[in-house]
């Protein structure tokens, strides 16, 4: 498994202006409750901020223009899969996925957020939430991203 690579994946945290983040379930997992913020692939020769904004706009609905870049992490963090997904996700190729995370404040409305935008949508429902609760609501194994995404942003939220 050592010899498989991460990856490359692009994320954004979307903080509204209570200083709440943007966070739907997973409709391939809505059985255990996986929840995420919008992020994806990148796609070979695209921008890591391009694919984010690309990323949020397929997920959420919710356009560049809707949103400032705020910061984005220093340094990509990584997950691996377990066992139990190896050779499942990505046609087995991927070990995990090794992210790149941007915090972004939206400047829409709620009603600008569109979760079936993309043809099939990948989130059956969607809520904001306290920053802090976000490793709570996320597959075990992106636990720790998620605590990392929230030590680097949740000053700037």
């Amino acid at each position: 498994m050592s010899e498989r690579n991460y990856r490359p994946c692009a994320g954004v945290m979307l903080a509204n202006r209570q200083g709440r983040v943007f966070a739907a379930q997973r409709i391939d997992s809505k059985d255990i409750g996986a929840w995420q913020m919008p992020q994806g692939g990148i796609d070979p020769g695209e921008e890591i901020q391009a694919a984010a904004l690309r990323e949020l706009a397929e997920e959420t609905g919710v356009t560049a223009d809707l949103v400032d870049i705020i910061a984005a992490m220093p340094h990509p963090v990584r997950y691996d899969l377990p066992e139990e997904l190896h050779g499942k996700l990505w046609g087995g190729k991927y070990r995990g996925q090794e992210q790149h995370w941007f915090l972004a404040r939206f400047k829409g409305e709620d009603a600008d957020i569109d979760i079936n935008a993309h043809d099939p949508p990948e989130f059956c429902e969607w809520k904001w939430v306290d920053p802090e609760d976000l490793p709570g609501l996320i597959v075990s194994f992106k636990r720790d991203v998620y605590r990392a995404v929230v030590r680097e942003f949740r000053e700037l939220i």
